[in-house]
């Protein structure tokens, strides 16, 4: 099992939003991100880098 941390802007310990995503889906003009634990986090913005081999996501959050 693939796991991702998803981070806000830039790869940084102080930028992390979730660890242990396990699925990232979108409803409407909200990116979801669901973690190992079924626990869901709504964020608005816009996908900006996905790595899967590397477990990582970027996200650019509106403010």
């Amino acid at each position: 099992m693939c796991l991702s941390t998803a981070y806000s802007r830039v790869k940084s310990p102080e930028t992390i939003m979730a660890k242990n995503i396990t699925k990232i889906t979108f409803e409407d003009d909200e990116i979801v991100l669901t973690d190992l634990m079924d626990e869901e986090l709504r964020v608005p913005g816009r996908l900006s880098l996905v790595d899967l081999v590397n477990g990582l996501v970027i996200i650019d959050a509106e403010d």
